[in-house]
């Protein structure tokens, strides 16, 4: 008897403490949705205009396929956009790098022309700030890949009035600017000498300096020659991808934070846990097997069916919610809360994002999970935009006091 007395006293404070779990859940949700719709969030890099250069659909209201639409922007809080302006490596090579540029920011023109109760165009941080205030998403732009300066210091200059604001110096190889990460050919051992003058006049004109792609020696050469904040708009914590120089160092980390700027997290599962990495490499180096034994070409119909072939023999282990979480923790603990913000690469990392973080509408799981780990509703909202609209002041800050000291 005493023992069924036990037993059951146990079950009841079980059965007792499960309501009270399920209340305290809901408003872990309740307070993650609520601040998300009202934070600034700020997404550095969305890759909607290469993705609809691909295969176009009508971002200004709900679609079936991709990461981002109205709708769902909405339904997560984004407030504002920064819309990648990116071009292919090879096609530094080949020309035509300048053009497609050109393309890709006359499309995001189009999706704040055709729906202007919906979104606008930001090209300063008061600008992105306002939008929030008069409820349209704000569409800024970012170019990944410097290929379209085609060495001409003018272009720089073009591109501002054009609207971007932010230049990845390189991409998936190395280019006139830098050298990049992924490329095992480093001709600059860093940036080239035009590189080096790349930045100088970015830090004149207000473009932010983007470090996310190149190699690590080129990194620390941004950081020395830069007057301005510097970002890193879509990398994470190499910490936890060890051997993958696309993320970020500790000590990178750090001196970015010094130099005032901030890193802003990957949700590529690749770029947040240790087994999603090994699987992308182990993946490319079987593709580039079988590409060279076939001889189809990559982004064919044939090396799209491998691929879905290899994700079925080898399910992709996606990184979750906790992952992202455990990035931005990372950085806080290194430098501070100031150093750290969101950019997703939504569109540009495929079907790799972690589970329950799918598309824009998913930021409150995010929030919820950052709530979860004592965050303070401040902190978060430092995180999620605040940080880097701190730092596009600060860039444009410096322009303006660079160019009332040497007028051109």
């Amino acid at each position: 008897m005493r023992l069924f007395l036990m037993m059951a006293t146990a079950m009841t404070s079980l059965l007792l403490s499960l309501p009270a779990q399920a209340d305290q859940d809901t408003d872990w949700a309740t307070s993650a949705r609520m601040l998300a719709q009202k934070a600034l969030i700020v997404d550095t890099h969305i890759d909607v205009p290469y993705r609809l250069q691909d295969g176009w659909v009508d971002v200004t209201v709900a679609t079936k396929g991709g990461d981002f639409d109205y709708k769902r922007a909405r339904q997560g809080g984004l407030n504002v956009a920064f819309m990648s302006i990116y071009t292919p490596a090879e096609l530094e090579a080949e020309g035509g790098s300048f053009r497609l540029a050109n393309e890709l920011i006359d499309s995001v023109e189009a999706i704040a022309g055709r729906a202007p109760k919906k979104f606008a165009m930001v090209d300063t941080a008061g600008e992105a700030v306002k939008a929030k205030t008069v409820g349209l998403i704000g569409l800024a732009l970012g170019m990944e890949n410097g290929a379209p300066i085609e060495g001409k210091l003018e272009n720089l200059a073009f591109f501002y009035q054009r609207g971007i604001r932010y230049i990845t110096l390189t991409h998936s190889l190395s280019n006139h600017i830098s050298d990049s990460s992924y490329d095992e050919n480093r001709p600059w051992q860093g940036l080239s000498p035009f590189g080096k003058d790349v930045v100088a006049e970015m830090n004149r004109l207000g473009i932010m300096v983007d470090i996310s792609h190149v190699s690590d020696q080129a990194f620390f050469q941004v950081i020395e020659i830069s007057t301005a904040p510097v970002i890193a708009s879509h990398s994470s914590a190499r910490h936890f991808t060890p051997g993958f120089e696309r993320n970020m160092s500790d000590e990178m980390i750090q001196a970015l934070a010094d130099n005032g700027g901030v890193i802003q997290i990957n949700f590529g599962s690749s770029f947040l846990t240790p087994e999603a990495q090994a699987w992308m490499k182990a993946k490319g180096e079987s593709e580039k097997a079988w590409l060279k034994e076939t001889g189809f070409v990559e982004d064919s119909p044939e090396a799209k069916a491998w691929e879905l072939g290899y994700r079925e023999q080898f399910p992709f282990p996606y990184a979750a919610v906790s992952d992202v979480a455990d990035h931005i923790d990372h950085v806080v603990g290194l430098t501070g809360i100031q150093s750290v913000g969101i950019g997703s690469d939504f569109d540009g990392v495929g079907d790799s994002l972690p589970e329950g973080l799918k598309d824009v509408s998913f930021f409150p799981a995010l929030i919820e999970e950052l709530l979860r780990r004592d965050y303070s509703n401040e902190q978060v909202e430092a995180i999620l935009g605040e940080n880097m609209i701190r730092v596009w002041r600060e860039v444009e800050s410096v322009a303006k006091a660079v160019q009332a000291e040497n007028p051109a």
